[in-house]
Order: structure tokens, then sequence, then C-alpha cells
């Protein structure tokens, strides 16, 4: 009878052949490895007789040797205990992979285990939602049979388990215990914002927030210029060493046009956190120059323009961003939704309404983000709409007006109001919290990871 060293016998007679015919990959390992020393002792020997059997009639020349050092990786099957015989693998989803595969892989050889994640409802929603990069672990006996599978869910901050329970097998969802470390970045623009921050591989969830931040300060469509240069703090969370996702971004500074901007995240005691610049001082304005990221300007505030639909001289009361159909439109500042419905020649419209006299609106838009409605609470910086061809348009752009006391004035040029600075407690609060990112930032600034040709 097979000895199973203390394992149950295999439940079918499928199981039972694989095994018969399967050596356990330790034994392998030394097959092949006696193999190989008696392979080298013939070698050895022949070398030998070769030696003592043909004398050297000339002085040999000289050779070079040459050594050559090569870094292999560290293997991927780890003992998890000392003669427990259960190793853990760790594998990832290529492009042509099937559950088979994978399974294979894994060293998992376990028909229980095949059957199980193929007929369960879970698992197979698991297998259907797996893609390239995706990391899968297993916990497999000395003889290939399973006792744990972990699948990440990417965007679910979850790991869905598969493991032995009995004589059978359950699965579940489980929340991963991420963890958070400091990265730092650098990069120099040589086309775009986004081309340099891929080049440095740089999250574009980062990019977006170092957007956000400086916005006020900097029109990301104009101002940007070949060689300003960008550096970056931030969190990146992880679940057993592997990148899970970006987290917030904790110091920036980006020189654009030979002007220095720095900006350090700030959480006091008490009250939200936010951003401040070196001196202490809130980098928040009351208002974002522009509500769409990464676009142009294709017409401005005039008091006279030629309307392509209506063939005739009117004024243009706001500012038009050329923008893909669908893009996002940002909510410029904290504000409550007054208007959020089709509207004339406006099409698709928000009005948000603004601290004391101010307020703004966005029309064409190809429709509402969720939740937006009268009465609707919005953040600066949050997504209200997406950029659409309602109206009187004729193609995809938004259009965006600055009113001052229900008149629009030219928000590209008109003095937008600061938010209020830090007092005196917190601003020591900040000095000090910010002494180790201040470090890191310098670190990051004096190496460009990023150079766009």
């Amino acid at each position: 009878m097979l000895d199973y060293g203390g394992l149950s016998p295999p439940a079918n007679g499928y199981e039972e052949s694989r095994i018969l015919t399967h050596s356990s990959p330790t034994i392998d390992r030394l097959r092949r490895h006696r193999w190989a020393a008696t392979a080298l002792g013939a070698a050895s020997l022949l070398g030998m007789v070769a030696a003592f059997a043909v004398a050297p009639t000339t002085d040999r020349p000289d050779v070079a040797l040459t050594t050559v050092i090569e870094k292999l990786p560290p293997p991927a099957t780890t003992l998890l205990e000392a003669g427990s015989n259960i190793y853990l693998r760790e594998e990832r989803v290529r492009r042509s992979d099937t559950v088979a595969s994978l399974m294979n892989r894994l060293g998992i050889y376990d028909g229980e285990a095949m059957r199980f994640i193929r007929s369960n409802r879970q698992t197979r929603e698991m297998a259907r939602r797996l893609r390239p990069g995706n990391t899968l672990s297993a916990k497999v006996g000395a003889w290939g049979e399973l006792h744990a599978l972990y699948v990440e869910r990417p965007g679910k901050d979850a790991i869905m388990v598969v493991e032995r329970s009995g004589s059978g097998f359950v699965a579940h969802e489980q929340a991963m215990q991420l963890e958070k470390r400091t990265v730092i970045k650098s990069g120099e623009i040589r086309q775009s914002l986004f081309a340099a921050t891929d080049d440095a591989d740089i999250p574009d969830a980062i990019a977006m927030q170092m957007v956000a931040i400086f916005g006020s300060e900097v029109d990301f469509h104009r101002d940007l210029r070949k060689g300003d240069r960008f550096s970056l703090v931030y969190e990146a969370l992880t679940y057993h060493g592997q990148t899970v996702r970006s987290g917030r971004l904790l110091a920036a500074e980006l020189v654009n046009d030979g002007n220095v901007l720095q900006a350090y995240w700030f959480a006091p005691e008490e009250g939200e956190g936010d951003y401040c610049a070196a001196d202490g001082s809130s980098l928040r304005k009351a208002f974002l120059r522009s509500p769409v990221e990464f676009s142009r300007v294709t017409s401005g505030f005039s008091g006279a323009r030629y309307h392509p639909i209506l063939r005739r001289w009117r004024a243009h009361k706001g500012v038009d961003y050329a923008a893909p159909r669908g893009a996002g439109v940002l909510a410029v500042a904290d504000g409550v939704v007054a208007t959020a419905g089709r509207q004339n020649g406006y099409g698709n419209l928000i009005v948000i309404q603004h601290q004391g006299t101010y307020s703004t609106a966005y029309g064409h838009l190809k429709g509402f983000a969720k939740g937006i409605r009268k009465g609707a609470r919005v953040r600066q910086g949050e997504t209200i709409g997406y950029v659409g061809q309602s109206g009187l348009a004729t193609g995809p752009h938004l259009h965006y007006e600055f009113r001052v006391k229900n008149k629009p004035v030219n928000p590209l040029t008109i003095a937008l109001p600061i938010a209020r600075p830090l007092d005196g407690r917190r601003l020591a609060q900040f000095k000090a919290s910010s002494q180790t990112l201040r470090k890191q930032l310098t670190m990051a600034s004096k190496v460009t990871l990023a150079a766009i040709d």
C-alpha cells in the first residue's frame, strides 16, 4: 500500500494514478543532484586522463579569465514550517493563463480542489475576473494537495480565500491588512505632465493629487514649460510586499518656469488635514483656476463673439474648454448645488453657490455625477459632471462661468479669494510635523528619474 506520509489517501483513482506516476519535488531534486554529481565525477575523471596523456609542447599563452556573477531570483517556493511539508508558492497571472495552467505552475495537483473551484459560484466569479498581473499564492503539500489558495481582488482591498475545511473546501472573502511605505520620485517635463509621470512610474492618482494641490497656482493647460521639474513624496499601500494602490501625496515640489512651489500635507490634532507651503501658509485657495484637467481654452471671455450656431455676434460670458466627451468636470470650490438640469442653450447645466456672493456655472454637460442634484453639497475638486455637447454646442466642450452677485466675470483674470491661514498653534504643529517630509523632498529633488525626449 502507498505510504502517504500521514496524509489521507486520495478519494478516487485519478488522484492515486497521478501520485503513483509523479515524484515529489524533493525526490526529483535529489535524483537530479545525484545524476549531476555522477556526471561531474565522470567528467572529472576523463579530464584527468586527458591531462596526463597529452603533454604541451610549447608554453601556454596567457588566457584572460573573466568572473561572471549572476544574481539569481529567490526560489518561489518557501517551506512554511520545518517538518510540515507544506510550501507557500506565489505566481502572477499571464495573458494566456487558464485556471488549470495557474494551478499547474503553483504545483497544485488536487482533483478535488479543481472540482470545487470550477463548481463554486464565488470561485467561478473569481476566475472570470482574473487579469494579467494579478497575484495568487497557495499553501501546497508535498504531494500537490491544496491547503489554501489566496487570490487578490484588485480595487476591493480584499482577497478571495479558498481553504481546506474537513473533507472539503470553503471559499470566502477576506480584507487585506495593507501596510504603508513611503515612495520618493522626481521627473522632468519634456512633453506633458502625464508623459513625465508615466516615465517615472508614478501612479496617475498621485499625478492628479499634484494637479489638485497646485491647481490654484498653476494653470496646467497653459503654464507648464519644457524643462519644468517636479519631486514627490507619497504613500504606497502594500500587501505582502506587493503594491496594491497608491495612497496620499505627502509632499510635492514643482519648479515651473523658475518659480518653486512646495506643498506639505498637514493633519492637525483637531480638524481636517490640508496642504501648506513651506512657510506654513495654506495652499488651499477658495477656488481652482480651472474646472477641467488637462484641456485647453478654445474661446475666452468676450463682449462680442460670433456664435457658430446662431450665426450672429453676441457676448460670450464664460470660458470654453475643449475636452474629450465624458471627461470629468470638477467643482472649483466648496458649495451647494443651486441648479442641476437642462436649461436652454446651456444644455445640461450645473450652478453651484459658493461662499459669499460667488457662484459658478458648468454647461453643455453630457450628464451629472452620482448624487449631484439641487441642494447637494460638493467639495472642491469633486467630480460633478462630464463633458458633453448638449444645448447649443458644435462639439464636446465645457462652458464655464464665474459669477459675482450673479454677474459673469472673467475667471482667468479675477483675483480669487484665499482660504484662512494657519493660526499660531497649528503653525507650530506644522513646522514640527513637516521636518521629515522636507528632508525626503530634498532627497527626491536631487535626482531626476524622468526625462522625456
